[in-house]
């Protein structure tokens, strides 16, 4: 006889395909709409180059002049899009005009540019060339360096830097050039976040990733308690640097001179040092014999970005704030500059709206000294003012002020809501509202053992907050809430939480998705997806899916009429010639796409499938014919003559597939005559599929397809108890 075949929505992880009767236990690019399943929208490329480094950020608006705009924050360097175009719009840290700076060998790619003092550069930052003169010797041209962009290769010491070609010098070797200007990006962090953690984190080779380095200006002996190096512009006010095998801790930075001196520190053994030994930034340290307390992270080079009317403003995580103006004539044209006034280490920054303050989350308790950054702590600029002297000093005239939330070791992110601002700890959820004189905002703690576990990892919808835990999802709708979800043990067994501000949350508001990106435990990169469904969800079922979409930021809908990602790139480093292109750039690319566009994938202008799939837990037959119900599972075989698909949206063919086995643990084998192509012509497909247990797949596998499904039928009989 035949029988309907129906599946609660959402996927159910949380079983085995033996106890997932009745459900869907596992898929890829699928989502539900009105309980059923259907294959995602497609997505484009926007623009026709690649981003250099992990894109961390999107943020749209649209100014007073009715341009919209993409502002894009890569590990590396700082975009607008607008119209099409990608421009870069990447503060400047400094500039420098060098003479006879060049040197290259044959037969070498490498080029090493001199300086006349301590540059303060390191390996992976982006340095851009230009006003080049001349080079003798080479046959590298002007061309080759004239407004180009390189990326770091080496610091051999701190008055030097390399960089590498696109091919090797064939020419005798420079030794003389022209005059040619640096202009040195302020460096943002590395691509990826990285973890160490227990013995051989010290002098034998443990010095943690990105660390600065100088050279000693004399020799020290084993006694003094002051040193001189070439530089000390990227140390902090008081630290540990490793000479050799030694640790030095010191109290006082000022002018190139360390002192307040305990030498051997860990220990290591204090030891005489020469003039121009290297001197390595070395604070987050662990002697060797000593395992480390807790892990050992590297952040990742992460961005915040907001705008204030016009303004963008951009916060490089735990480091300064910049703003650029998108109304002028020529905008596109001016790059970022920092904030004048404002706080130069924070976390991240936030506008509060309609009151418009610009708030600094994990910042300084006293403005403009970095060593004074402390990661509880938050200050708010005076109404409508941003970079003026008393923009962020609280008086009894303006609304500026401060305040040090309570729960927590730091504080990890924060999302402007439709009347409030949440702010997550690493361990709780606090309420800012804005409540007007004296106060300016409230703070309110809302939750505890529910800290955010990345900064971008929580979005706002519809007045209510989600966001992914250590320990689960949650939601905010006026009191804490623990997400039910059936894909949770599947997620957090699969999820590797070291590089934990790799995850962020995207919302697609024209599916009522919110969905989160995170890298698996054999990545450092976002590679997953998990996605919760807050229309179609119901107390009693909660709709979750998993899939292998993998997006390093996602912007939602409001500006563009369809949701913005990124996609990151480890194997690619951009297309030479490009206005993007960044010469030896060894962090890869990022994709930027329109999601929701087409039933396809398109990049770089070439178009692939989108393979989709959904599959059904095991379901069998019961005494009288028809499928199982209590006291008659699994207790005959049966038969499955034919099948009648039924699909609301068909786009081209789509396959199915009936998966058999006679025992639970028993591997599953396709059906002899499947997989079935089915057509929107196909009215039946004869299966003789016989077994135990059946469960259903539905897939496909080329371009220009979708599908939606109906409600199937099948042509099941009992065959006996053997």
């Amino acid at each position: 006889m035949l029988q309907k075949v129906q599946f609660a929505p959402g996927f159910n992880k949380q079983v085995t395909s033996t106890g997932g009767e009745g459900q869907w236990v596992s898929g890829d690019n699928v989502r539900f709409r009105y309980g059923t399943p259907e294959k995602i929208g497609g997505w484009a490329q926007l623009g026709s180059i690649e981003l250099t480094g992990r894109n961390t950020a999107i943020h749209h608006f649209v100014n007073a002049s009715g341009i919209k705009y993409a502002a894009l924050g890569t590990n590396r360097i700082l975009y607008a899009y607008s119209g099409g175009i990608f421009y870069d719009i990447h503060p400047i840290k400094s500039t420098t005009t060098l003479t006879s700076a060049f040197s290259t060998t044959n037969g070498s790619a490498v080029v090493t540019l001199t300086f006349a003092s301590a540059h303060g550069m390191n390996a992976g930052d982006i340095i851009l060339l230009d006003s080049f003169t001349s080079i003798t010797n080479s046959n590298f041209a002007s061309g080759d360096f004239t407004d180009v962009k390189f990326m770091i290769t080496s610091i051999p010491t701190d008055t030097t830097l390399t960089i590498t070609m696109s091919s090797n010098e064939s020419g005798s070797g420079a030794s003389t050039s022209g005059g040619i200007r640096v202009q040195h990006y302020y460096p943002v962090g590395p691509a990826v976040e990285t973890a160490s953690t227990g013995w051989g984190l010290g002098s034998w080779g443990g010095v943690k990733q990105g660390q600065f380095t100088s050279t000693l200006s004399a020799d020290i002996n084993t006694s003094v308690t002051s040193l001189t190096m070439a530089s000390s512009t990227s140390f902090a006010s008081s630290g540990t640097v490793i000479i050799d095998n030694e640790l030095i801790t010191y109290t006082s930075n000022s002018g190139g001179t360390l002192s307040g001196l305990t030498r051997g520190a860990s220990g290591t053994t204090a030891a005489s040092h020469s003039s121009g030994d290297t001197v390595t930034d070395a604070s987050n340290y662990f002697a060797w014999n000593a395992a480390a307390s807790g892990d050992i992270v590297t952040a990742p080079g992460l961005w915040s970005l907001d705008n204030f009317g016009n303004k963008l403003i951009a916060t490089i995580f735990g480091g300064e704030t910049f703003t650029w103006d998108s109304d002028p004539t020529g905008a596109t044209g001016t790059r970022a500059t920092i904030l004048a006034n404002a706080p130069t280490a924070s976390s991240f920054t936030l506008v509060s709206a309609p009151d418009r303050h610009l708030i600094f989350f994990g910042t300084e308790t006293t403005i403009g000294t970095s060593s004074t950054r402390d990661e509880m702590y938050i200050r708010f600029s005076d109404q409508e003012s941003i970079d003026e002297t008393t923009s962020y000093a609280p008086s009894a005239v303006n609304t500026a002020g401060t305040q040090r939330l309570a729960d927590g070791s730091k504080i990890v992110g924060a999302i402007r809501g439709r009347d409030a601002i949440y702010v997550w700890t690493d361990t709780a959820l606090f309420i800012m509202r804005f409540v007007g004189a004296p106060f300016t905002f409230s703070f309110q703690q809302v939750g505890t053992n529910c800290g955010l576990i990345g900064k971008n990892a929580a979005v706002e919808v519809d007045g209510s907050a989600y966001w992914m835990s250590e320990n689960g999802f949650f939601r905010y709708t006026g009191k804490l809430e623990s997400l039910p979800c059936l894909v949770e043990d599947f997620v957090y067994d699969d999820i590797n939480t070291i590089p934990k501000q790799h995850i962020n949350a995207g919302l697609n508001n024209l599916f009522g998705e919110v969905m989160w990106f995170y890298p698996n435990s054999g990545s450092n990169t976002v590679n997953r997806m998990v996605c919760y469904n807050y229309l179609d969800s119901t107390p009693e079922r909660p709709v979750w899916t998993t899939g292998t979409l993998a997006r390093s930021a996602w912007q939602d809908s409001a500006v563009f009429g369809k949701p913005h990602a990124s996609e990151y790139d480890t194997s690619s480093n951009g297309t030479s010639g490009s206005a993007t292109y960044v010469q030896g750039n060894t962090d890869g690319v990022s994709y930027y796409y329109e999601h929701e566009t087409g039933l396809d994938q398109i990049r770089e202008g070439a178009t692939s499938s989108i393979t989709a799939n959904i599959q059904s837990g095991d379901f069998d037959i019961g005494a009288q014919g028809g499928l199982a119900g209590a006291g008659n599972d699994g207790e005959f075989m049966m038969k499955i003559r034919r099948v009648l698909p039924d699909f609301l949206s068909q786009t081209g063919d789509t396959r199915i597939t009936l998966n058999l086995r006679d025992f639970p643990n028993q591997t599953q084998a396709s059906s002899t005559l499947g997989p079935f192509t089915i057509s929107s012509s196909t009215n039946k497909v004869d299966t003789r599929a016989r077994a135990r247990s059946i469960s259903l797949k539905v897939d496909n596998t080329s371009t220009s397809q979708f599908w939606k499904l109906g409600t199937f039928r099948l042509d099941i009989q009992p065959d006996g108890r053997r």
